[in-house]
């Protein structure tokens, strides 16, 4: 999942982004209310770690404006940790809320339940047929069986499972698996999508051509 972290300390910066990163997730980076608002308005978030204290624009106010034209979930992250703070920025429009100093567990953990949510899906464990996701270990069994990803294929398949029943066009999954810094070999989806085939049989995503991809629900 792509995800966009604003926050302007340097150190908390790059410590949350190379965790989530170790966690899967693409990374876009802000450091400033201004610059987060662009991105988080240009470009199509899976989630947004938004701090709440920031210079020229504050994070309430980066997601008020967000909240004015985009859905993205968001989860505020800031040193406020008292409730009326914390009440702000939920009736403002965050989807969770964590104080610092953040555990980067219980981060990743949060955002991927607010992933999951605004996807539909409450639970870590999607099943699709005879298969499994575990979305909390990144990990995908077939008829109980583990079935080994690499870490460019679990993604690609989350990604399409959290959407199951709707076509996903390739230029979602290169949008939302790889990040600004990225540039990816342009047949790497077909790659990823063929070696899934193999492992979970040749029926299990199917192309709608000139469309995408999905896997039927």
């Amino acid at each position: 999942m792509r995800i966009l972290i604003v926050e302007d300390e340097p150190d908390m910066l790059r410590t949350l982004s190379q965790a989530m990163r170790e966690e899967g997730h693409a990374v876009d980076e802000a450091v400033d209310g201004p610059e987060g608002l662009y991105k988080a308005t240009e470009w199509d978030y899976d989630a947004i770690v938004l701090d709440g204290m920031l210079p020229e624009m504050d994070g309430f106010e980066v997601l008020r404006r967000i909240r004015l034209i985009k859905k993205t979930p968001v989860l505020m992250l800031t040193a406020r940790a008292k409730v009326g703070d914390r009440i702000h920025g939920l009736d403002t429009g965050a989807d969770d809320y964590l104080a610092k100093p953040v555990d980067l567990n219980e981060l990743a953990a949060r955002l991927r339940a607010v992933i999951r949510r605004s996807q539909g899906d409450a639970s870590a464990i999607i099943t699709i047929g005879d298969v499994q996701i575990d979305t909390s270990s990144r990990r995908a069994t077939k008829a109980g069986a583990p079935i080994v990803l690499t870490g460019g294929e679990y993604p690609l398949l989350e990604f399409l499972a959290l959407r199951r029943g709707k076509i996903v066009t390739r230029t979602d999954l290169y949008d939302h698996l790889y990040d600004e810094n990225d540039t990816p070999m342009s047949n790497i989806v077909d790659v990823q999508i063929s070696n899934l085939r193999k492992k979970f049989g040749a029926e299990f995503i199917t192309t709608h051509r000139g469309q995408g991809y999905c896997i039927d629900a």
